[in-house]
């Protein structure tokens, strides 16, 4: 954990069609803009490449970002603060998302995740379309690796637009409805609120 002001911040996510590339990228902007050093990183593909082109709006946004860096272990070793992101898949996370999360498993029996703040965001195509269970599923690893679950909460009075005390979560109904600005809005409280804390928790570990 840095005992400085600044803290490092990744911000770690798969996407498909690009919802949740979009809120990663408002996510590790606001972070920057409100003093953290951020890492934006993906979540590598392991769908097999004729799915990929199957679907024209993942085939794109696969070109998109593809000069975003992949995700490797080193980037939660090197952060004070993860932020995973994911769409929802049957109400829990991506097995891309699950992959990078499990080979964690020497970090963490190191005690390297330990004491770093953890936080999350979804999507999904529906209402209601498993957004809550997505969140409450991610947040169970950081129970694992002792760290420090920081939600958004109802901390902000436009979480009582977006409805979602877990985490920033947008409903793209099949990519009809892009990313708005009640969404962008809750990234930016989340972002900022997780920064926040992340160095409050380094202030005090450092005079501890």
């Amino acid at each position: 954990m840095a005992t400085t002001n600044q803290v490092k911040v990744a911000v770690i996510y798969y996407s498909s069609t690009g919802t949740v590339a979009a809120l990663a990228k408002e996510i590790a902007a606001t972070a920057g803009q409100a003093g953290a050093e951020v890492r934006l990183r993906r979540a590598e593909e392991l769908a097999p490449q004729a799915a990929i082109d199957s679907n024209p709006a993942w085939a794109r946004k696969a070109r998109e970002t593809a000069d975003i860096p992949v995700a490797t272990p080193d980037d939660a070793d090197w952060a004070d603060a993860v932020l995973f992101g994911s769409p929802t898949r049957y109400g829990n996370i991506t097995s891309q998302l699950k992959q990078y999360i499990d080979v964690l498993g020497p970090l963490w029996a190191q005690g390297r995740l330990a004491d770093k703040v953890y936080s999350g965001f979804t999507s999904s195509a529906t209402l209601h379309g498993g957004q809550e269970s997505t969140l409450l599923a991610l947040y169970n690893a950081a129970y694992h690796f002792g760290g420090i679950i920081v939600p958004p909460g109802y901390t902000d009075a436009s979480k009582f637009v977006d409805g979602n005390p877990y985490g920033t979560s947008h409903v793209d109904a099949q990519g009809e409805n892009p990313v708005d600005e009640t969404a962008l809005t809750a990234a930016r409280v989340q972002a900022k609120r997780v920064v926040r804390m992340t160095q409050a928790l380094a202030s005090g570990l450092a005079q501890s």
